[in-house]
């Protein structure tokens, strides 16, 4: 077994038995610049904290798999610099060469099993990109859902991707994608769009006895909670519609392919929104922290 090394709080949290909630390092490292990106992950951990449940911010640092990290690591990721980006495939690499990496979805899914942990906050899952039928495009995180039993709450995914082909391959892999408190599947930085979520729940209790029911039914894989983001925050569907298609229109004159077009489409799209889409990503985020510390110790409660 690979040598996890935890944090005060998460090792004190596993000892009581108590919730814990994982969270990523993407959102540090490649997310925002120092010191906003520490700021941030900061407050999302503490409203964790406020909310009942202990935060687990997983990362590898020097080859060492971190679950929970304290303070001063967190500030010294904030401010490191060519930090790998790793997933399923490349996590082991990192792990075994001794070098740092931020953890995606899949990534942090991973660990969190690794940890015992069964739920994880984040704020959008990667999806099939526009254009996958030629390129191929699609992120390993729809396949680590298929596996991996992790429930994972996000604002549903990126805005950018093409949704309905994202539904369709979690509806294939039977992946239960399960819409929180509304009918929509929720797009990211937009409340609401104009696609059916396959599954509605009302509760975090309910959500965590749908996975509590996965797992005695022996069923591989996580669930999908799609969070909507608070209206107050929202960019509404509409008024991104051009702005996500212009910077597209960009990438591919550019010739951007590969990793690099998530990075590219983000960061165009809070240029051409006057970092509206930040904003916006902070709060669903902070939302999805609070509603994950919630299923968390709903899980705690069922299995006590």
């Amino acid at each position: 077994m690979i040598d996890i090394q935890y944090s005060s709080e998460v090792r004190a949290a596993k000892a009581a038995g108590t919730a814990i909630v994982a969270l990523e390092s993407t959102i540090i490292t490649h997310g925002m610049p120092f010191p906003q990106n520490v700021e941030v992950a900061a407050q999302v951990e503490q409203d964790i904290r406020d909310a009942g449940a202990t935060p687990a911010t997983i990362a590898v640092i020097k080859g060492v798999l971190h679950v929970g990290l304290e303070a001063d690591q967190l500030q010294a990721l904030g401010q490191a610099k060519n930090v790998a980006k790793v997933s399923r495939a490349d996590m082991p690499v990192c792990i075994a060469m001794g070098q740092t990496g931020a953890t995606t979805v899949a990534a942090t899914m991973i660990a969190a099993d690794l940890a015992g942990i069964a739920v994880f906050a984040t704020g959008g899952i990667g999806g099939v990109h526009k254009g996958a039928e030629t390129s191929f495009d699609i992120s390993a995180d729809l396949l680590e859902l298929t596996q991996t039993p992790v429930t994972v709450v996000a604002a549903g995914a990126k805005a950018i991707l093409d949704i309905p082909k994202t539904l369709e391959i979690l509806e294939t892999q039977g992946v239960p994608v399960i819409s929180y408190g509304q009918d929509s599947f929720p797009a990211f930085w937009s409340a609401q769009s104009d696609l059916m979520a396959p599954l509605c729940l009302n509760s975090a209790a309910d959500i965590a006895r749908a996975q509590d029911t996965r797992r005695a039914m022996g069923l591989p894989g996580g669930q999908l909670i799609a969070n909507p983001i608070p209206l107050d925050a929202e960019i509404p569907a509409a008024d991104l519609a051009p702005v996500i298609a212009q910077a597209q229109s960009e990438a591919d004159a550019k010739g951007v392919s590969g990793k690099a077009v998530t990075p590219f489409l983000l960061q165009r799209i809070f240029e051409l929104t006057e970092g509206r889409s930040l904003t916006a990503n902070i709060a669903l985020v902070r939302n999805n922290a609070r509603l994950a510390a919630e299923i968390a110790k709903e899980l705690v409660a069922l299995n006590s």
